[in-house]
């Protein structure tokens, strides 16, 4: 079975995200980018399948800038086996995306697709949904522990309630939430090996599809300053407190 991983270069997770100074978006320029946290943990939940047998190919796919061929390459020394980067300098929303996502499938034939619940810049959490929908391939989505039992996958994912467990029959689509397992590091070889690795650079325009944003940001602003804390000396000032504030 072939598994296809779209990923997404994001901001590291560790740097503190600065707005530009026109509000126009978050600044980019200068800054460390990384692999999207929920889609490396897609990459690895991917591997270990490998490993086990069930998946015979891991087929990595990123769109964005030019610059995004890292991720690729971070995926590969991962033990992804090749990458397909689109490249395209307009602004990637879930749409676009997920349209991409299913030419690159019909080319592709993957039985699998495995990707982050959501990317941790937009927060979105709709291009696996979206992609589901498109295909008409059944959904998984949260995924905190994935089992291949034919040709069907059985998912446990938390809920409100607790967790859940549904079975899918494959091909379809499976987000990952932070539970499913720990990304490894790529070793050192590994990274040299990734550099000789296949990827294929394609446009939008390949597949047909138009990547003009849907959605128009209006203005970007950090959230407001919390100011510090009191501490009471018993039940009576809290609720006073409280009252003051207007909660109660």
């Amino acid at each position: 079975m072939k598994i296809l991983v779209p990923i997404k270069r994001v901001v590291d997770y560790n740097v503190k995200v600065r707005v530009k100074a026109d509000g126009s978006a978050v600044e980019t320029a200068n800054v460390k980018m990384s692999m999207n946290p929920f889609d490396e943990i897609a990459v690895e939940e991917a591997i270990k399948l490998k490993e086990a047998g069930t998946a015979t190919e891991i087929v990595v796919v990123t769109i964005g800038v030019a610059k995004s061929e890292e991720v690729i390459r971070t995926a590969m020394a991962m033990g992804a086996d090749r990458g397909i980067l689109v490249e395209t300098d307009v602004e990637t929303q879930p749409l676009g995306v997920a349209k991409i996502l299913k030419a690159i499938v019909a080319e592709e034939s993957p039985g699998l697709v495995i990707l982050g619940k959501q990317a941790i810049d937009g927060d979105n959490n709709q291009t696996g949904q979206m992609l589901s929908a498109l295909l008409n391939w059944p959904q998984a989505t949260f995924a905190s522990k994935i089992t291949i039992n034919g040709d069907k996958a059985e998912v446990d994912r938390e809920v409100d309630a607790g967790n859940e467990t549904i079975s899918v029959k494959l091909p379809a689509v499976i987000t990952t939430d932070l539970r499913l397992n720990e990304p490894r590091y790529a070793a050192l070889p590994n990274i040299m090996k990734a550099r000789s690795k296949p990827m294929d650079t394609k446009t939008p325009e390949d597949y047909g599809v138009d990547m003009t944003p849907r959605l128009k940001t209006l203005k970007v602003e950090e959230p407001p300053v919390r100011s510090g804390g009191i501490k009471v000396e018993n039940t009576q000032e809290l609720v006073e407190k409280l009252k003051e504030a207007g909660v109660l």
